[in-house]
Order: C-alpha cells, then sequence, then structure tokens
C-alpha cells in the first residue's frame, strides 16, 4: 500500500489564495463587473490561456491553448486585444494584429522556454548549415520567429513536421522534449535546441509511477514539454486543448493531469462528473515545491484580476514591435495557420 502521505495527487483546491485571490467574493464579482464593462466601452476582446488563474479564465471570452488563441487573434474584430498570458504570446497577436492595441496585464510575464533560445545564438547556429529549415515552437520571442521557416504549437508540432520539406535539415528550437516527441511520432530526424520548460521538466517518473499506484482506476495524461521518462507512463500525451478534449471524450472517471495545474479548472467546468489530479512536484530533497503539490508557472500567475482591470482602465502596458519583426514574423505563423487548416 503506497504512502499517499509521501506523494499523494490532489485536485486543485480552487478556495486557496493563489487560485482566488485574497479577497472576498463580492469583490471578485465586482472587480469581474468593472472589467465587462471596460471590455464594452473599449470594443475589446479577452484572451487567456488554460494556465491563468480560474478568476481570469471566467471573464475571458476565450480560454484556450496557444493555437487556439493565435486563430483567435488572427480573426479578431475587436480594436483591443486583452491577452492574459505570457509575453510571447502578446507578441503573437501583435504580429497577427499590428494594427490593434495589444495590451497584456503584466508586461513581466515572461518563459523560460523563451528565454533558452535568444536570436543572435540561433542565427550563429542557422549560419553553419544553409539547408537548415528552422520549426520554431510558438514558446519563443518575436525574434526568433522571424528567424523561423515556420511556427508550430504542442497541438500541431507532428502535422506540421510530417509537412516539411523532405530535402531540408530540420531544425526544431527551443523545446528540446517536444522536439523528442515528435520525432518519435513522426521517424523524422531534427537538430534539437536545447531547451526546456522548467515547469514541465519539474515532473519525475517516479512520482509518475506513485500516481498510478495511489490511483489505478485514472488516466495518467501528460503534456510533450514534459521528460521522456514522465511520456513513457503516460496513456496520453498532448497539447492542452487536446488534454481537455481526451479527458471529455474518455469513459474514465479520473485523470491525474502532468502540467500546469490551471487547466484544472477548465477541465472541471467542461467536463462534470469527472475527477482531476495535479500530479506533484518535488524537488531534489524529495519536498513539495509549493503547498498545493502540483504544478505552477510562476510567469503565468504573474497575470491577476486586478492587474487585468488596470491594464484594460489605461490601455496599459502595450506589446509594441519593431516594423522589420512583425514582417518577418508574421509569415511563419501564418504557414502554421496554413498548414493547420489545410491537414
Amino acid at each position: 500500500m503506497i504512502d499517499l502521505a509521501e506523494a499523494q495527487p490532489r485536485g486543485t483546491d480552487l478556495t486557496q489564495p493563489q487560485f482566488r485571490g485574497a479577497r472576498p467574493p463580492a469583490q471578485t464579482a465586482a472587480l469581474a463587473a468593472e472589467i465587462r464593462a471596460l471590455k464594452r466601452q473599449h470594443n475589446a476582446v479577452i484572451l487567456a490561456h488554460n494556465y491563468q488563474v480560474p478568476e481570469i479564465q471566467d471573464v475571458a471570452d476565450f480560454v484556450g491553448d496557444s493555437l487556439g488563441l493565435a486563430q483567435q487573434a488572427a480573426g479578431t474584430s475587436a480594436d483591443v486585444i486583452v491577452f492574459c498570458g505570457v509575453h510571447f504570446m502578446a507578441e503573437t497577436a501583435k504580429i497577427l494584429n499590428p494594427g490593434k492595441v495589444v495590451i497584456l496585464p503584466d508586461l513581466a510575464a515572461g518563459c523560460s522556454l523563451e528565454e533558452s533560445c535568444p536570436a543572435p545564438e540561433l542565427a550563429k547556429l542557422q549560419a553553419t548549415n544553409p539547408n537548415f529549415y528552422t520549426i520554431a515552437y510558438i514558446n519563443c520571442s518575436a525574434a526568433v520567429k522571424a528567424l523561423s521557416d515556420v511556427i508550430v504549437t504542442s497541438g500541431n508540432a507532428e502535422k506540421i513536421v510530417r509537412a516539411a520539406p523532405k530535402d531540408r535539415d530540420l531544425l526544431f528550437v527551443p523545446d528540446e522534449n517536444l522536439g523528442q516527441w515528435v520525432m518519435e511520432q513522426t521517424g523524422r530526424p531534427m537538430t534539437l535546441w536545447r531547451g526546456n520548460c522548467y515547469a514541465h521538466v519539474e515532473f519525475q517518473a517516479g512520482v509518475i509511477r506513485r500516481a498510478r499506484a495511489a490511483y489505478p482506476d485514472a488516466k495518467i495524461v501528460v503534456h510533450p514539454e514534459s521528460l521522456r521518462e514522465v511520456r513513457n507512463l503516460a496513456d496520453a500525451v498532448c497539447s492542452t486543448e487536446k488534454m481537455v478534449t481526451y479527458c471529455r471524450t474518455s469513459p474514465a472517471k479520473r485523470f491525474v493531469i502532468v502540467t500546469e495545474s490551471g487547466i484544472i479548472h477548465r477541465m472541471q467546468k467542461e467536463c462534470p462528473g469527472k475527477e482531476f489530479l495535479c500530479a506533484p512536484v518535488y524537488d531534489v530533497m524529495r519536498m513539495p515545491t509549493d503547498n498545493c503539490r502540483c504544478s505552477e508557472c510562476r510567469y503565468m500567475k504573474l497575470n491577476t484580476l486586478e492587474k487585468l482591470r488596470d491594464c484594460m482602465k489605461h490601455l496599459a502596458p502595450r506589446l509594441e514591435l519593431p516594423a522589420d519583426i512583425l514582417a518577418k514574423a508574421r509569415a511563419p505563423i501564418e504557414r502554421m495557420l496554413e498548414i493547420s487548416a489545410r491537414h
């Protein structure tokens, strides 16, 4: 019998301060009402990533993964795009909508994966092989996108790699774990940039095995940014959007979710009657790394309802990019959207 006190996944407690904010419910409702009024005033659309706190998801017009958010950004008729996510996502919205105002709640909401791949270093590597066809995961800077041939998300990476030119040497940046998984699925060799998402590589195989032993009836659902040893233990490896679909359509009633815990809120809303458990993460001393024992992206959680209200009130901070970067980065994103729609 496993010692559940040692490592027991558990569902997200939405009453915890990190999810609902240390404020009375009436204050939360008032903030949400103010945000909706500002949205009407500015003809704005609010886009929120699956990893945002529940109260932001609840006021958003669209909640989704990187591909879905990119598609919404490309098709919006709003004058103002409010992007509740991290910096590179707001950049993508600006690239696709250069004439629109793009704002985000906290300009400091970055990404460890994006930071692992500086554009000047990528350019140096590209110069070593003129036959490189650069496939960039959307979790990268606008400057890296501008150096790339096509962009991918975790949801469409396999499809787009299969469609890549057969006579080119594929260079995949910046997530080596996603790149490994795509190579396993497609059989296409690629040179992989050595980068990763800190929140996903915290998951370890031993923790997943203990979760399996504790909940033998549960399906283990893993994000492809996770380590290979974790992916190999999964019942399903998929993007956040495909995770939601998998859990909705699966006959199983219990799931261990191996990605950032913010997605649990959406899963609970869209899959009533099912139970979702966060896979715990541990540091090198085998101690839980946070109070709820689940993985949180410290960058995603910089955004709060108060910051969302303030950025809409002042239409700042705004996301601005140089004209040359806007033009160069747009082509590989549009190529991704075109391939995704065609296949």
